[in-house]
């Protein structure tokens, strides 16, 4: 969160020495066929073993909103005015304002960390591609999926049970066991948008704050795991393409639904197990690090799509983002659904 919280970060320093303790050794070895040292190119950080070095903290903060805005429609870059102009704008909206009646309300600004600028690029949207800057219709399968999903939470609170559900019900993020934009694929949130990533000749591990979850990804060319294994955060593997990282993921699981950020959920529809993602790291200077993610599943989109992130060098280390702390939210959430669901029957 901002600032950094101070708790422990014992899960990254334990696999963080788990990497680097053998490295002086590894160093030394010849890269594997599928990892082998691409040639070098004047000016890109270079690992002992020859790889680009994308080693470090990296910070993904922008306003700059997924899908393109009707006010820059056909427009795939913003002048130096229009991006001085959303950064004005969303620095006058970004105030606390007291809730609804009935809301409770959530964290005040404080705690939320969107960023203050638009990206490095001056892109109008983090979609590329489709040209439009749009997140692709979805398929008949996905919105029959979300009109159903729809229909059984009507009237129901966000991250709230349905009436008669269990724990279940409730989010992944709510829950503690994946962080809503720490992926696989990343995209910028709330907060906690950083990332770490440490290197060896044969894996990379890739550390999110926000979760916190980290992901160890083998560059041996080992094939994807069968079908039947699903991870939470699905099945990476990892090639070199030049001086380019490339993380291929499969097997999702079922609860998988990327894309929870405001505004484009009901148009994921509830993206499910079938996603193929692609996602893409290149090391542009000592300051940046371009990220791209590229999702397919025919269930769920009439196409593929693309997004792209300049994620910025950051200068504090990560600590521990400690999201469960004995979650005592979980208990409370479930007993207000229990308290609604006796309230509706007695009305009844």
């Amino acid at each position: 969160m901002r600032g950094r919280s101070l708790g422990a970060w014992v899960g990254l320093v334990v696999v963080g020495s788990l990497l680097l303790a053998p490295l002086p050794a590894m160093a030394q070895r010849a890269p594997t066929a599928t990892g082998s040292a691409p040639a070098k190119k004047p000016g890109v950080a270079r690992t002992p073993w020859g790889h680009p070095d994308l080693q470090g903290v990296w910070d993904f903060r922008t306003i700059t909103p997924m899908e393109r805005p009707a006010r820059f429609a056909g427009k795939e870059f913003l002048t130096a005015e229009e991006a001085a102009t959303l950064e004005r704008e969303n620095a006058e909206a970004d105030v606390d304002r007291a809730p609804k009646a009935g809301d409770t309300g959530t964290y005040n600004k404080f705690w939320m960390d969107f960023g203050t600028t638009v990206s490095g690029n001056r892109r109008s949207s983090l979609i590329i591609d489709p040209p439009d800057g749009r997140i692709p219709a979805l398929a008949p399968e996905a919105k029959k999926r979300f009109d159903e999903m729809a229909a059984g939470r009507k009237g129901v609170e966000t991250d709230m049970p349905r009436p008669g559900a269990w724990l279940e019900d409730v989010s992944l993020s709510v829950r503690c066991i994946v962080g809503f934009n720490s992926g696989p694929p990343m995209y910028p949130a709330a907060y906690n948008n950083n990332v770490q990533l440490v290197q060896t000749p044969d894996h990379v591990m890739i550390y999110n704050e926000m979760g916190p979850s980290y992901r160890i990804v083998p560059l041996n060319g080992r094939p994807h795991l069968p079908q039947t294994l699903r991870p939470w955060l699905g099945d990476s593997i990892a090639r070199w393409e030049g001086d380019t990282l490339v993380i291929d993921t499969t097997n999702f699981k079922r609860e998988t639904a990327f894309g929870r950020y405001a505004g484009a959920y009901e148009r994921l529809g509830g993206s499910g197990p079938n996603i193929h993602l692609v996602e893409r790291f290149t090391r542009v200077d000592a300051n940046t690090l371009l990220y791209e993610a590229r999702v397919e599943d025919p269930t769920t989109w009439v196409r593929p799509w693309a997004y792209q992130l300049s994620m910025k060098a950051a200068t504090e280390p990560i600590y521990e983002y400690a999201c469960h702390e004995a979650n005592y939210s979980l208990a409370t959430i479930l007993e207000g659904a229990r308290q609604r669901d006796e309230e509706a029957a007695r009305k009844r």
